[in-house]
């Protein structure tokens, strides 16, 4: 079991550090989508619509402080929608720098297409000539990355892991879709050297259940056996890592995670014994020590008395020897 951990504790140490990045440097892209099904041209109505609206999108009045803003430009069939959606724990000046920046590079990585989604790791562009607003994209625009390394080459190991990690993800995804900026984060300690973090989130505009019908979806979408990965469609996106890459100052101390999963067998589960949520399982397992020993120990002290009060009634009746006292 120690060269399990130590197998995990290297995993995290290099994908932590080929995916860090100064804060200082642009938005990283991940990826883009811009399907050649329907074009502009330089002159026409749409392209000067969907000017419009990126300048829109990217104007110093833009609501960087609560990371969504959507537009529509212009009457059908040269209309534009357009938003943009940057992480949840990130400034509003890093979402301002993201925008900004994916809208320079927008005309150059999807030229004429009159739909379009950009993915960086900070913020996502989108814009279409359709009715985006209120409405959940999960059939186009798919965008999945993970880590190569499984959590481990055990199948019982990766069975229990995955169990973890869907739990939580789900637990985020409700929290998410409550919420009125659909974005949270989990973090569940797995060891005493290794903790789960997991970040969840839609656009603002979907509705609980469009929300958490995406994220499900999402979630299940992921191979939870890595040791990280992330999935993206135009309107949520879901990611966990065994590091933390999210900003936890940004986002408080996130809720409590939900009891961790035990499985049988003799291979220890992943989660440390001291874990708080943990309270509700271990109050069962003292009830069902502590009581049969408190009843066999009632048992004792009755049969105890019993037997010694019978004994003295007949050690006190008992009659002497010949009718002399026994010292003769």
């Amino acid at each position: 079991m120690s060269s399990f951990f130590s197998l995990i504790t290297f995993l995290f140490l290099f994908s932590f550090l080929t995916s860090f990045r100064a804060s200082a440097q642009d938005p990283y892209f991940l990826n883009h989508n811009c399907p050649n099904s329907t074009t502009y041209s330089s002159n026409s109505t749409y392209f000067t619509n969907l000017k419009t609206l990126l300048s829109s999108l990217s104007s110093p009045n833009a609501s960087y402080s609560t990371g969504f803003q959507n537009a529509t430009v212009g009457q059908a069939p040269d209309r534009v929608t357009g938003l943009f959606l940057c992480r949840g724990d990130l400034s509003p000046e890093v979402c301002r720098n993201c925008v900004a920046f994916s809208v320079n590079e927008t005309l150059t990585r999807c030229p004429n297409q009159r739909e379009a989604v950009f993915y960086y790791e900070e913020c996502i562009l989108r814009y279409s000539h359709k009715n985006i607003l209120s409405t959940t994209t999960t059939n186009e625009g798919e965008f999945i990355l993970s880590n190569p390394n499984n959590i481990s080459p055990i199948q019982k190991q990766i069975n229990q892991f995955t169990g973890l990690v869907s739990s939580n993800m789900n637990q985020a995804a409700i929290e998410a879709a409550n919420r009125s900026i659909k974005f949270s984060t989990i973090k569940t300690e797995l060891t005493e050297l290794q903790t789960l973090y997991g970040l969840v989130q839609c656009t603002p505009d979907l509705s609980r259940e469009n929300c958490m019908s995406c994220l499900t979806s999402s979630i299940n979408r992921m191979p939870l056996s890595r040791i990280g990965a992330r999935q993206f469609w135009p309107s949520c996106n879901s990611r966990y890592e065994l590091y933390a890459f999210y900003n936890e100052t940004a986002i408080g101390t996130p809720p409590p995670p939900p009891p961790p999963l035990r499985f049988p067998g003799s291979t220890p589960p992943l989660t440390s014994p001291s874990l708080p949520g943990k309270s509700g399982s271990s109050n069962v397992l003292v009830v069902a020590i502590v009581v049969p020993i408190i009843v066999a120990v009632l048992l004792f002290i009755a049969g105890y008395c019993f037997f010694a009060k019978r004994a003295k009634k007949t050690y006190g009746t008992a009659p002497a020897l010949d009718g002399k006292d026994s010292s003769d």
